[in-house]
């Protein structure tokens, strides 16, 4: 695990005076049937897009609040990342996309029956928002709906 010290003095200085959100209680709901029997969908805040898709606009003060579809049969190979902290190295994620779109995985999942499906499309949103309004009223009401339009069981949240 890495520790605060790693991050460059700019950064541990904005850590220390943000003003975190808590929630609470944390918003969640049962699962109504087994993980066996349920349709999966992965939403990634890798800020992953497809070629010929969008890019996130790293430039919008407090970051981009939009989301981008990613079609369930896309290659994680073809994924493009466009996350905009400078918190990680990227390198990772740029080499195995999978770490943070598990997409691979989770077909794999569903080709060893450890969930019934993969759901048609996945959501991919971009990490470190600092300004979480319209993100919170805009984005999540509308993620949620096509998530629920698609009749999706679980949703893997994949921070990054």
């Amino acid at each position: 695990m890495g520790s605060i010290r790693e991050f460059s003095l700019d950064l541990r200085l904005f850590l220390k005076a943000y003003r975190w959100r808590r929630i609470d209680p944390v918003p969640w709901s049962p699962l109504r049937r087994p993980v066996r029997e349920s349709r999966l969908a992965l939403v990634s805040s890798a800020g992953f897009v497809l070629p010929g898709q969008t890019p996130f606009d790293t430039t919008v003060r407090g970051g981009d609040w939009s989301f981008r579809e990613i079609d369930a049969t896309a290659s994680a190979a073809t994924l493009r990342e466009c996350h905009r902290s400078h918190a990680f190295d990227h390198a990772g994620i740029q080499a195995d996309p999978n770490l943070g779109f598990p997409v691979d995985r989770v077909r794999e999942m569903a080709a060893d029956g450890r969930i019934a499906s993969v759901n048609r499309r996945h959501i991919s949103i971009m990490g470190s928002l600092t300004a979480t309004g319209r993100f919170t009223k805009e984005t999540v009401p509308q993620v949620a709906g096509l998530l629920r339009q698609d009749e999706v069981d679980i949703a893997l949240l994949v921070p990054v």
